[in-house]
């Protein structure tokens, strides 16, 4: 039964990674969507500049997710195709992959046909800078580093958490980056109560994001890139960047095409300005198209791990995990102990009893 799980796990994360590559994201009554919308009505409840509050709200945003995951789960593990029904479902909500290279192509589109009004506009949808100043090096280059980054977080991630956790990794791994890109900014309103949805985003991103910077170095080809310069840039720069894990993708991918990244990012009401990755120019509209292959070669690489998983190494994980909870769970119970009617048949008690009194001689 545990091998069927294994099977459906797998099948399910196959299946909802093919929806997602076919069909995209729903275009209505979209699930993330949704709960976004109940984050923010929790929020403007639980609100206080303070880390406790914010703790208590990433908490109960993330923690619903997840327990429904559980109950599914312990529900279907009779099932194996429910479950696997229901492991596609959880798997295209959650995966945007297909969405990533239609916003990369799109600006790609925009920028070499000179129309930078529409792709100033088509930026929002990749991220949360001002593209009112930008010109087209600086649009490729946000794009560029959009990719690279959400490759891991919209991609990777959700994949990785699915083949280690099933339905409860891929829920509760899509709550937190959620709660991460609704609260997790630096600014006055949640420069405290953000910060644990933040933590938590990059704890869980710590693993997918150094091993989408691998993939990236090693299917560099993919989009024309060079593997060996990708293998040195990632090196190299990737400590470099602010963000723990961000820094991973776009170290790599500015090696695997050659450009530089990082640089000034204005957003709305501040300015960040970050270490410089790779070596080259700045990213062009021509290389947009080749970061989109990376990436869906890179998704492609990262599925294939995660369909294994379950049925290889996650087998043995398991099964190391049942043996060594087994004996804590069947530790025989202490005896009761003997009621007082019963203390004169203890054999102790019983030779004190037969014992002859000593006579003691003193003194008159």
């Amino acid at each position: 039964m545990r091998h069927a799980g294994a099977v459906a796990n797998a099948t399910g994360l196959v299946a909802g990674y093919a929806l997602d590559a076919v069909f995209g994201d729903p275009r209505r009554g979209h699930p993330v969507a949704g709960f976004g919308r109940a984050a923010a009505a929790l929020e403007r409840r639980l609100y206080r500049p303070d880390r406790l509050a914010g703790g208590v709200f990433a908490a109960l945003c993330v923690g619903a997710p997840v327990v429904l995951g559980v109950a599914a789960t312990v529900g279907t593990r009779h099932r194996p195709v429910t479950r696997a029904v229901l492991v596609a479902a959880g798997t295209w909500a959650v995966l945007g992959g297909r969405s990533l290279r239609h916003e990369a192509k799109t600006m790609g589109r925009s920028l070499r046909g000179g129309d930078l009004p529409a792709a100033r506009q088509r930026l929002g949808h990749l991220c949360g800078r001002d593209p009112s100043t930008l010109d087209e090096p600086e649009l490729a280059r946000a794009t560029v580093e959009s990719v690279a980054e959400n490759t891991s977080d919209a991609v990777v991630a959700p994949l990785v958490w699915g083949a280690v956790a099933g339905l409860p990794g891929l829920l509760g791994y899509r709550a937190a980056n959620t709660l991460d890109a609704m609260v997790g900014h630096r600014n006055v309103r949640y420069a405290r109560f953000g910060t644990p949805a933040a933590r938590l985003d990059d704890l869980l991103n710590l693993v997918p994001a150094r091993l989408t910077g691998l993939l990236t170095v090693a299917l560099a080809p993919v989009g024309k890139g060079d593997r060996e310069r990708a293998w040195r840039v990632w090196r190299r720069d990737r400590g470099d960047h602010p963000s723990p894990n961000a820094g991973q993708c776009e170290a790599a991918m500015a090696g695997a095409l050659g450009v530089r990244l990082g640089g000034r990012n204005v957003y709305f009401g501040r300015t960040e300005v970050r270490p410089l990755l790779g070596d080259g120019p700045r990213p062009e509209a021509r290389h947009l198209g080749r970061a989109a292959r990376i990436s869906r070669a890179v998704g492609l690489a990262a599925l294939g791990l995660a369909a294994v998983y379950p049925l290889t190494a996650g087998r043995l994980v398991g099964t190391a995990s049942r043996r060594t909870l087994r004996p804590l769970l069947t530790l025989r119970p202490i005896p009761a102990v003997r009621p007082l009617g019963d203390i004169r048949q203890l054999p102790t008690l019983r030779a004190l009893r037969t014992l002859r009194p000593v006579r003691l001689r003193g003194r008159r």
